[in-house]
């Protein structure tokens, strides 16, 4: 199993950024996804999830209406788009599927 995150990096606020999710080693369109951050000195927190198939999604209140998450099986690949983005949203932004953890991608919002 593995899980390759991309898409990080420095955004003024109120910038957008698209994450993805690279999958292999296993039958992704099987699974849900979820999209986890930590940022420095704080605890890892989820941030939003999707259904196996995509249907069915969830998020954290404090990106609500902020933040899509989203799918594409065929291409074994998950998405976070990220928009209105605040310096508080700024950390390691992490991939979960099938109970594996890629290595991270940093997304920094300050001007």
């Amino acid at each position: 199993v593995q899980l390759v995150e991309s898409g990080g990096g420095l955004v003024q606020p109120g910038g957008s950024l698209r994450l993805s999710c690279a999958a292999s080693g296993f039958t992704f369109r099987y699974y849900p996804m979820r999209w986890y951050r930590q940022a420095p000195g704080k605890e890892r927190e989820l941030v939003a999830a999707i259904s196996s198939a995509g249907g069915s999604t969830n998020y954290a209140d404090s990106v609500k209406g902020r933040f899509t998450i989203f799918r594409d099986n065929a291409k074994n690949m998950g998405h976070l788009q990220m928009k209105s983005l605040k310096p508080e949203d700024t950390a390691v932004y992490y991939c979960w599927s099938r109970n594996s953890w890629g290595q991270g991608t940093q997304v920094t919002v300050s001007s």
